[in-house]
């Protein structure tokens, strides 16, 4: 396997692991997830890596809809009130494909869940990002859970709550908003989803295949800046002082060694 040293400072920041959480007590009994294999129309697909997306859902959002046991932990709030939560770090390819379930996953131990479950806040959903994205990545899913935790935690967010009562609020506006809140990203490395009648589902953020942010590329779309955008509601979430904030990206440093598949992301002129 291709070793690869990247610098991580702040992994385990004290105060910022439920820095998008009002509140998050892990069961004593861990959820157990079920086994995730392709579904129809996603075989596996090991390809070069050309760039990376930083997937971030709006928990409010999902939970006005959402259904079922599998979003109890997230939705029904005896555990937890989340605002920003991490859906996925995946590898993007360097066209319009992207590699998807490089190997075979076991289900994931339960230290790794517990870790992770105030940041992702579905045991399911975290077997599924292991499956699909993170065995295309690392060769066990805690280092590509700690690299996943390290630029959530990093992350800065704007007053979603003054941003949720604001009236004809488009997108352009709420994109210059995170922006101003990280002030290493752009408007152009941020990419907004939404589902049906504009409500604010997920924020895409782009990475190129160095993990440093970047201006997203062709083909990966979002809403137009001029579209209006509505925001479910959420709990009031802490500000943290700006003495306990993370820094908006992992500084380089000998750290965490990642172990990537070599015909997955071939590096080239030493690269990193």
């Amino acid at each position: 396997m291709l070793r690869v040293a990247l610098a991580l400072l702040a992994l385990l920041v004290p105060g910022m692991a439920l820095a998008q959480a009002v509140q998050c007590s892990p069961p004593a009994q861990m959820p157990r997830p079920r086994p995730v294999q392709p579904g129809t129309g996603e075989a596996g697909r090991i390809m070069p890596i050309g760039s990376y997306t930083l997937a971030l859902s709006w928990s409010p959002q999902y939970c006005s809809t959402a259904r079922g046991s599998d979003s109890a932990f997230q939705c029904k709030g005896r555990n937890g009130r989340f605002g920003f939560v991490l859906h996925g770090l995946w590898p993007d390819g360097v066209g319009r494909t992207w590699p998807q379930f490089c190997r075979k996953a076991d289900l994931l131990p339960r230290e790794v869940i517990r870790q992770n479950l105030c940041m992702t806040p579905s045991a399911q959903l975290l077997q599924h990002e292991w499956a699909k994205h993170g065995t295309c990545m690392a060769s066990k899913p805690e280092l590509y859970f700690d690299l996943a935790r390290a630029f959530y935690q990093s992350m800065r967010f704007p007053d979603m709550a003054a941003l949720a009562r604001r009236d004809n609020l488009t997108v352009g506006q709420f994109t210059d908003a995170f922006v101003r809140a990280n002030r290493r990203l752009r408007p152009d490395m941020i990419r907004v989803r939404t589902t049906r009648g504009n409500w604010l589902s997920e924020i895409w953020i782009c990475m190129d295949r160095a993990l440093e942010f970047a201006r997203c590329p062709a083909g990966k779309d979002g809403a137009k800046g001029a579209a209006y955008l509505r925001i479910e509601p959420g709990p009031a979430m802490p500000r943290p002082s700006p003495a306990r904030q993370a820094p908006i990206t992992p500084a380089r440093k000998p750290g965490l060694i990642l172990n990537l598949d070599p015909n997955t992301q071939p590096l080239k002129d030493g690269g990193r």
